[in-house]
């Protein structure tokens, strides 16, 4: 159960990786002009963080999580039921993220970085609350 809590953290900290840096990508993303060189390197840092980082480090915590929720008998608690729902949130945003990747490859997006400097700090707000529900198990 250990080498599996190991996998999970590590992958927990791969995605909360990708998750603070993909929005602030878009940050940047948003302000280079359409076609320009530096937008296209955007598109393939974006894509790369996405598909051979951020998603394979969220299956691996989805895995690792909910065979360790089986293991340790968690899966009714209070505290894990409120961090399931704050993990499927994260993964929502996840998705939004991916969306949004699209629309930058696409040469679509009509949002201001200012909206990107906003939803960067989603997940900050989604981690402390899991952290603190793993942590303190308030009931």
């Amino acid at each position: 159960m250990l080498w599996l809590k190991a996998l999970h953290i590590m992958a927990v900290i791969a995605w909360m990786a990708g998750l603070f840096y993909l929005p602030r990508l878009y940050v940047y993303h948003a302000d280079a002009k359409a076609g320009s060189e530096l937008a296209e390197t955007f598109k393939i840092m974006e894509q790369r963080l996405l598909r051979i980082i951020m998603n394979p480090a969220m299956i691996t915590v989805w895995i690792t999580g909910i065979a360790l929720a089986g293991m340790q008998g968690v899966y009714l608690d209070g505290w894990f039921l409120a961090k399931f729902a704050l993990v499927v949130v994260m993964t929502g945003f996840h998705m939004a993220l991916a969306k949004w990747r699209r629309r930058f490859a696409a040469d679509a997006n009509t949002r201001p970085n200012r909206f990107y400097r906003i939803a960067n700090e989603f997940p900050t707000i989604l981690m402390a609350g899991i952290v603190l529900l793993v942590i303190l198990k308030p009931f």
